[in-house]
């Protein structure tokens, strides 16, 4: 039998992904749909990861709404595993959960924090890269982050400056240092970060090991490394739920990256897309000599640049420029594509029954 091992990862899926109604909804989000393949984007990230880490190591975060589809969607994942948060606290709190998890578990582990709404086609270099960053992370006490080269100069992302080579390429790609987190910049900013060659984008995605985490969070986040500290073994159901809503609501690079003593880079040789918004699709999807991305029952006639993406009705195109119509069951959604990003200010003018 082989020792067990120390390498977790955890996937955090609670986000509820607004800018992708009317496919997705509250209790069957972004992650929770077939977007891109003929399974959902939680599907795929899970699928990746169990080529380095073994099914009874993933921990799922989400939150109460989302647990029983995101728990039937990964019945190889144990249900007790697939965590509910209590309150919505951004994504320091969350990689405190997952650290705490962890530890219970393995106060020697080393955990990845991966999203589970990116989408990876080269799964072979996202692999062997992984298992690089955790044998990192297993000889650094460093916080480790994934460095993603940027294909254009987007504002929609945060970025790593990227400091000196730690060491020659190995086969798991170059490892760096990283000087800074910028914030998202405009664009004359971004593209002079493209032009550079030494930003990259911030995927949010990190390694590292349980003590390495905790340390910093001892310096920079004392709540957050008491909660960690106090997380029980066993059922810590009663614990979540009396601690986890009072803890600061901040993101883990304003909370803990950006103040940390020791942060490194592995600069990524895979693909990677967040797919934030509609406008994200095209690269994914079938487009005509026009310009139409589509997916399901379309057509057209003296269009150009649209998005449609049909669910069962027919979606007809007819004398239109750069739209956005998304045909659901019980909605429809037509938006220009310049307007994408203000799909979520929808939300509260819509009815109950198609949140």
């Amino acid at each position: 039998m082989s020792a067990p091992s120390h390498h977790f990862a955890c996937i955090l899926a609670g986000g509820t992904g607004e800018r992708f109604w009317p496919m997705s909804r509250i209790r069957r989000p972004k992650h929770l749909l077939k977007l891109l393949s003929d399974r959902t984007l939680l599907e795929e990230t899970a699928r990746r990861v169990e080529g380095v880490v073994p099914p009874e190591n993933i921990f799922v975060l989400t939150n109460e709404a989302q647990l029983d589809n995101i728990r039937a969607a990964l019945p190889e994942v144990p249900p007790g595993q697939i965590v509910a948060e209590p309150a919505r606290r951004d994504t320091a709190p969350a990689a405190a959960l997952a650290t705490a998890l962890v530890r219970a578990r393995d106060p020697q582990g080393v955990v990845a924090i991966l999203a589970a709404d990116a989408f990876i086609k080269d799964e072979g270099t996202f692999t062997t890269q992984l298992r690089a960053a955790f044998a990192w992370a297993e000889q650094h006490a460093s916080l480790l982050t994934f460095a993603i080269k940027p294909s254009h100069p987007s504002t929609g992302f945060g970025y790593l400056e990227l400091g000196d080579p730690l060491g020659p390429p190995g086969p798991g790609g170059q490892f760096r240092a990283v000087r800074r987190f910028v914030e998202k910049p405009d664009l004359a900013t971004a593209q002079r970060y493209l032009a550079s060659g030494q930003f990259a984008w911030n995927a949010g995605m990190f390694v590292w090991q349980v003590a390495t985490f905790l340390r910093e969070a001892e310096a920079h986040a004392p709540a957050l490394a008491d909660f960690i500290r106090g997380f029980p073994a066993g059922d810590a159901r009663a614990y979540l739920a009396s601690k986890f809503p009072g803890l600061p609501k901040i993101s883990v690079d304003y909370a803990i990256m950006e103040k940390a003593k020791d942060v490194a880079t592995l600069v990524a040789g895979f693909d990677w897309d967040d797919v934030g918004l509609w406008t994200a699709l095209p690269q994914h999807l079938a487009t005509d000599a026009a310009g139409n991305s589509t997916r399901g029952a379309v057509v057209s006639t003296g269009s150009t640049n649209n998005i449609a993406v049909s669910n069962g009705r027919v979606i007809a195109l007819c004398g239109v420029d750069n739209l956005v119509v998304v045909e659901t069951a019980d909605a429809i959604l037509v938006c220009h594509r310049d307007a994408v990003q203000q799909i979520k200010q929808l939300q509260p003018l819509l009815p109950k029954e198609v949140l």
